[in-house]
């Protein structure tokens, strides 16, 4: 129990870290409602489970390819192009209507395909996220040399408290939707797009200055 203890307390640091991912969560759920805000998660957790998969896996291959000097600059140049063209989108293509934010419940206008292509895409390309599970996996099997089942315990608190941070999120931002005038939305809408720049270009100096 130990080990599962361990994972929901790392899950809850994970949780109140700000980023990119948690910007675009909130800001999708109070402007299209709990599911599009939910299906942005659906995304995020789809990309976690990608390198929980890979560095459960894999672990000794994904060592060796930390170690390629290119990784981080590669990975920063990716980061901050799609936080780049995310971010812009907000603010340059046409935002919803006051009217429409106007409607006590929210509606969703953006298909799921894109809301959960977007979830993943900031998370996937994101190289703290690469290097978290690099850490955790390294951890797992190098420093503490678990078992694969005594792993599987960890991961799962750790992923399950993730699971639920995000939904605790959703349901917030869906909270606090009741409470927005249209402006005040889409001044949200605004704030967002501007932090995933600054997260973008961030990104770009870290891989060009490295």
């Amino acid at each position: 129990m130990e080990l599962l203890w361990n994972g929901i307390k790392l899950g809850l640091v994970l949780s109140v870290l700000t980023g990119p991912i948690v910007f675009a969560l909130l800001q999708t759920s109070i402007e299209q409602g709990f599911r599009a805000g939910a299906t942005v998660a659906m995304g995020i957790w789809a990309s976690d489970l990608v390198f929980v998969a890979i560095t459960y896996f894999g672990v000794t291959y994904v060592a060796e390819l930390a170690k390629w000097e290119g990784l981080e600059f590669w990975l920063g140049v990716a980061g901050g192009i799609i936080l780049l063209v995310v971010g812009a989108s907000m603010l340059l293509l046409n935002p919803p209507s006051e009217e429409h934010l106007a409607q006590e419940k929210a509606v969703r206008f953006s298909s799921r395909f894109s809301l959960w292509t977007k979830g993943f895409l900031i998370n996937t390309i994101n190289p703290f996220t690469f290097f978290f599970w690099l850490g955790v996996s390294g951890m797992l099997f190098t420093k503490q040399a678990l078992q694969p089942e005594q792993a599987q315990l960890f991961y799962g608190g750790l992923f399950g408290t993730i699971v639920c941070t995000d939904c605790a999120k959703v349901g917030l931002a869906k909270f606090i939707r009741r409470w927005l005038k249209p402006k005040n939305i889409l001044l949200i809408r605004k704030i967002a797009g501007i932090t995933l720049l600054v997260f973008g270009i961030v990104l770009f100096f870290r891989a060009l200055n490295n």
